[in-house]
């Protein structure tokens, strides 16, 4: 652990926070249902290659405590063009063809305009 997000971790400095112009962000917070037995296997594929994503400011993928098989997922972007443009990255088109088949639903979709928070870089 390093810095300041290693400090709040331990709970001996703040959270580091920030905030941009209203609107300038794009996010999105959905909630989709595992195949039964698969969830854990869905979220390992969500997690991976994470780094590879560009604009990418958050990406927070939960398991919801009072169902087996949802999964929320809430995502931070610079902007919309660059959550578009990550759906064409090899790694995440990989990552959507093998998560497919465990997905049974997808609940709707709701887009928001993130104004800051914690960890979200400036």
């Amino acid at each position: 652990m390093a810095g300041m997000a290693g400090l709040a971790s331990l709970g001996l400095a703040p959270p580091v926070r920030a905030s941009r112009k209203e609107g300038s962000m794009y996010g999105l917070i959905g909630k989709m249902t595992a195949t039964p037995g698969q969830r854990d296997a869905l979220t390992a594929i969500l997690l991976e290659s994470l780094g590879t994503m560009p604009g990418c400011l958050s990406y927070i993928v939960a398991h919801d405590p009072a169902d087996e098989t949802a999964i929320w997922v809430t995502e931070v972007w610079n902007d919309e063009a660059a959550h578009r443009a990550s759906l064409q990255i090899p790694e995440v088109k990989e990552a959507i063809r093998r998560g497919m088949p465990l997905i049974a639903t997808f609940d709707d979709v709701k887009v928001t305009r993130p104004v800051g928070g914690a960890g979200l870089a400036t």
